[in-house]
């Protein structure tokens, strides 16, 4: 199946705002994307080149009234280039030790301040393994060592946050260009008083990709709002995140508020390094730990919760690492 995008993505890949992609769409036809069955738009990775190119004539002044008649030879251009992409990237499965040398190509990338070295090993990390797999071997791993590096104080601040960020990105993308067929509803949330949400985007990936759909809440969620969305909503699963360790007796305290409203079906799942630390009190709540990407196909793979056969019982890979925003329901 061809990739495609939809139009906050492809106007991000592109620098061409959406209202934009719009108005040139309607004014000049420009493109004609097709529509998903739900209505959207849906931009091929031709199409992005295209509003890059013409992104591109305009910057350096010509209008778009006169850009759009180098249309013809802009599209042949295209279609060309990625003929030529096509024959030279017949894929291939990564060599054994690949994802270690992805990970240390990074990490010297991150020490040096180099950003488009970096994002250049993780294209060809992203074009090379599937997205959960690139998490489980590259990315997690990845966000690991840079974080022993900080408390190590071999990086800082700024080597952490060119990481996190590039890594934060690529899920993102990732995620948007996940599966949409929504067989069963999870709800994604952090703890109150978490920042951290990169291991929670995660998470949702591995959802979609197992055929959920994905209502995100991200970071700081405060417990009453989480309620609200839990009863509208009506998910079969929430997937809370904490990363930071605040001690057991607060840990306890929040999970309780967290998972209070529980509606009729909702199941609650956690994970995190802080959630890891309190397994005892999380079982004591009736919520689920997964902590391993085998816990997560133990839980994801049968579609199985608490109680049922084929769940570990350390069920919290939420790893690491408002308004809502539903990742499925954009507007068109």
């Amino acid at each position: 199946m061809k990739r495609t995008y939809r139009i906050n993505v492809a106007a991000e890949m592109s620098g061409v705002s959406e209202g934009l992609i719009r108005a040139w769409e309607r004014r000049y036809g420009v493109l004609k994307p097709k529509r998903t069955p739900s209505g959207y738009r849906a931009y091929t990775p031709a199409d992005v080149a295209v509003l890059k190119r013409l992104k591109q004539v305009t910057s350096e002044g010509v209008s778009i009234a006169e850009a759009v008649k180098l249309l013809p030879l802009i599209k042949r251009e295209v279609k060309e280039l990625h003929a030529a992409a096509s024959s030279r990237s017949i894929p291939r499965a990564p060599k054994a030790g690949k994802s270690e040398k992805w990970r240390h190509d990074m990490l010297v990338a991150a020490q040096r301040l180099d950003q488009q070295a970096l994002e250049a090993v993780l294209d060809e990390a992203v074009a090379s393994l599937p997205p959960v797999a690139l998490w489980d071997e590259v990315l997690a791993p990845l966000q690991r060592e840079v974080g022993e590096r900080w408390h190590q104080g071999t990086f800082t601040i700024a080597e952490e946050h060119l990481v996190t960020q590039a890594v934060k990105q690529c899920v993102l993308t990732l995620l948007h260009q996940a599966p949409r067929r929504s067989k069963r509803h999870v709800v994604c949330a952090c703890f109150p008083d978490e920042d951290h949400e990169l291991g929670l985007l995660a998470a949702a990936l591995r959802f979609r990709h197992a055929g959920w759909r994905v209502t995100f809440l991200g970071a700081r969620t405060p417990a009453e709002h989480l309620a609200r969305v839990v009863r509208v909503v009506r998910p079969q699963v929430v997937a809370l995140s904490s990363v930071n360790d605040e001690g057991a007796e607060h840990f306890e305290q929040t999970l309780t508020e967290l998972t209070r409203e529980r509606g009729d079906d909702a199941s609650f799942v956690v994970g995190g390094r802080g959630a890891e630390q309190h397994a005892k009190l999380a079982a004591k709540l009736g919520v689920r730990l997964v902590t391993t990407p085998e816990g997560w196909d133990a839980l994801l793979g049968r579609g199985s919760l608490a109680g049922e056969p084929g769940v570990s019982e350390d069920a919290a890979g939420l790893r690491d690492g408002g308004r809502a925003r539903e990742l499925d329901d954009q507007a068109p």
